[in-house]
């Protein structure tokens, strides 16, 4: 469902749980991988951690001659005792010089392998979740498609699948690094000196909690977040959609307003959370401060009264503390970081999984009807159909044998177009059946229907590509070998196109069928994406062919001989054309008239003239013309 803007804050409803367990899903099939590469962080962390301890034992037992055995001595690594001779300060240096290198190494190697598997097992999760996104997405119905802006969906796919991509990229190993590092430093300061070490992770339950407290204030606000960046790239694509539109009515400060108000509401709710976020962030600097300076004031005051007892650290051991203790709370500030992108990633998988819990209101039966051919007759039984609550076509009955050639007159909004989609099932019926030889089009398989039912739009939609694309587009064996750079299948496109008299035109272009016609098909004029539409649709072959104004965006010359062809193409197949020109469907086997979403006339071009009805009205003011009565 929708919110007032067709934005997707309504598809949240579609959640049963915490949508972050649905991304860790989407990293399960890539468990070795994550394995390896966890095993290599932690590995990279310990790593770090042995450095200070090296200074601590050049300190003590180098520089002071202490015989402070240290970690490393304890660990078996370093000899103990004292060292005097200078001979023995050196071996004993060297020694610590290759525990340092072996110590980088490790760390160098573990970060490559750690950062590589994790980085590029997050490329993958980005990946399928795309593509299933993207693919379940366009399964949805059009109904979806009418609710929901095209700048939202883009913003889902992009924007937020690649918040989740960062998210597990950085804030996973950040988690890591969190663990592996507080968990290491908590052993380490542990073993020198018990009150010190909790003084030093005193801190960290307190961050804990602040941290979950921070996401709890901070969800909605960037949840509102999220839902106005659809919304104003929702603006900004109908924006840049409807550049001609804005330059023709010269609405460029209108439109700035619109965008600048969007744009504020943007800034006014980003700046806000910024500095609940700053705010967040600087008292968690203030709270490890406070810890530094009370472990400089506690060991310093045991160093200076007691230097000889066993709470009092040796030189290198304060120093050592002093190491861990920006080892220790960097990570520790990071937590606060991290809990801000959670909350952004947790708003981005919301609308990233309620997508793909949203379930498509036309669905395939469990066993569809699959026919490799069909005849190509058409009823509508007592058909009522509505996008909200008011029925765009209304109690509509009308059979249509295979082969024939239905006109469908009458105004705009009458409903005509929507009680043809109903036919390929691009809508369900609220009320009424809708069958193809007879069977209910709810039990065909959703693609083997639409195979033979081909549909021209009034305005139809180009792809950014050539023209032979376009057309070729009609047929998924004809575009593989388009794109193969198959003779055959060149010459199935020309076929069609010759069909649709589009073949001379194309050949006028530039490159001829090779020509880039760019987005949406703007180099083309109205006709001629329409020559192309009508072309790719007969390259299907279809036995039911629907023509929805067609011919509407031609010149006179151009739709005669789109005519003449027409007749040529719809003589074995069914056929629907809904025409503003009542010329094109005058020689059609019935005229449906509608209005209203009912059919108010039916019957032949002359039985329609001679019952002076609608259609007479009709054909009268567009021919401007009406035959003079006996009585006048």
């Amino acid at each position: 469902m929708a919110d007032e803007h067709g934005g997707f804050e309504g598809v949240r409803e579609n959640l049963d749980g915490n949508p972050m367990w649905r991304l860790i899903g989407y990293a399960t099939p890539y468990w070795l991988r994550l394995t390896v590469g966890v095993l290599a962080s932690f590995l990279t962390r310990f790593a770090r951690l042995v450095p200070p301890i090296i200074v601590a034992a050049a300190i003590d037992r180098v520089v002071l001659n202490n015989s402070e055995p240290g970690l490393l001595t304890q660990a078996g690594i370093l000899p103990p005792g004292e060292i005097t001779s200078e001979a023995a300060k050196v071996s004993f240096l060297q020694r610590l010089v290759v525990i340092a290198a072996v110590a980088y190494l490790v760390r160098s190697v573990s970060r490559f392998a750690s950062r590589y598997l994790l980085q590029s097992t997050a490329q993958k999760v980005q990946r399928d979740l795309r593509n299933d996104t993207y693919d379940h997405l366009q399964h949805l119905s059009m109904d979806f498609f009418a609710d929901h802006q095209t700048g939202g969906m883009m913003s889902i796919l992009n924007s937020d699948i690649n918040r989740l991509e960062s998210f597990l990229n950085t804030e996973f190993r950040q988690f890591i690094r969190v663990v592996a590092t507080v968990g290491g430093i908590a052993v380490i300061l542990s073993t020198y000196s018990v009150k010190l070490a909790l003084i030093a992770l005193a801190p960290v339950p307190i961050i804990g909690l602040a941290s979950g407290l921070f996401l709890t204030w901070i969800e909605p606000r960037y949840r509102s977040i999220r839902q106005t960046v659809a919304r104003l790239n929702t603006r900004l694509e109908n924006n840049l959609s409807g550049a001609a539109v804005i330059k023709a009515f010269d609405r460029y400060d209108f439109e700035r307003e619109r965008v600048e108000a969007q744009s504020q509401t943007y800034h006014d709710e980003k700046v806000a959370a910024l500095r609940i976020r700053r705010g967040f962030f600087a008292a968690l600097r203030l709270l490890t401060g406070v810890v530094f300076v009370a472990i400089l004031y506690v060991a310093g005051m045991d160093l200076i009264n007691n230097p000889e007892s066993e709470a009092a650290l040796s030189a290198g051991t304060f120093a050592v503390f002093f190491l861990y203790l920006r080892r220790l709370y960097s990570p520790m500030r990071r937590v606060g970081k991290s809990a801000n992108k959670y909350q952004l990633a947790k708003s981005s998988a919301e609308r990233v999984f309620g997508l793909l819990g949203q379930e498509p209101d036309v669905t395939e039966p469990d066993d569809p009807y699959e026919p490799d051919r069909i005849d190509g007759s058409v009823a509508f039984e007592d058909v009522t159909f509505a996008y909200d609550e008011e029925p765009v076509v209304q109690d509509v009955s009308l059979d249509v044998s295979a082969g024939d050639t239905i006109g469908l007159a009458g105004p705009t909004g009458a409903g005509k177009s929507t009680l043809l989609k109903l036919v390929p099932r691009f809508h369900d019926p609220d009320e009424g059946v809708v069958s193809v030889d007879g069977r209910d089009v709810r039990e065909y398989g959703l693609q083997s229907l639409r195979d033979h039912v081909a549909v021209v739009e009034q305005q139809p939609y180009l792809f950014s590509g050539t023209v032979a694309e376009n057309v070729a587009y009609g047929d998924r064996e004809v575009l593989d070998g388009e794109e193969a750079g198959d003779d055959a299948a060149r010459e199935r496109v020309r076929e069609a196109a010759r069909a649709a008299e589009a073949d001379a035109f194309i050949e006028d272009l530039p490159e001829g069928y090779d020509t880039q016609i760019g987005e949406r098909g703007i180099k083309l004029s109205g006709g001629q994406r329409q020559r192309v539409a009508i072309a790719r649709a007969l390259l299907n072959d279809p036995e039911i062919i629907i023509f929805d104004e067609a011919t509407s965006d031609v010149d006179t010359e151009t739709e005669e001989r789109i005519q003449e062809s027409l007749d040529r193409l719809v003589e074995d197949r069914t056929a629907f054309v809904i025409a503003h020109r009542l010329s094109t469907i005058r020689d059609a086997d019935r005229i449906v008239v509608m209005d209203d979403g009912e059919i108010v006339e039916r019957g032949t071009h002359d039985a329609l003239l001679r019952d002076e009805g609608d259609y007479a009205d009709l054909w009268y003011a567009q021919a401007d013309e009406r035959p003079v009565s006996a009585d006048d």
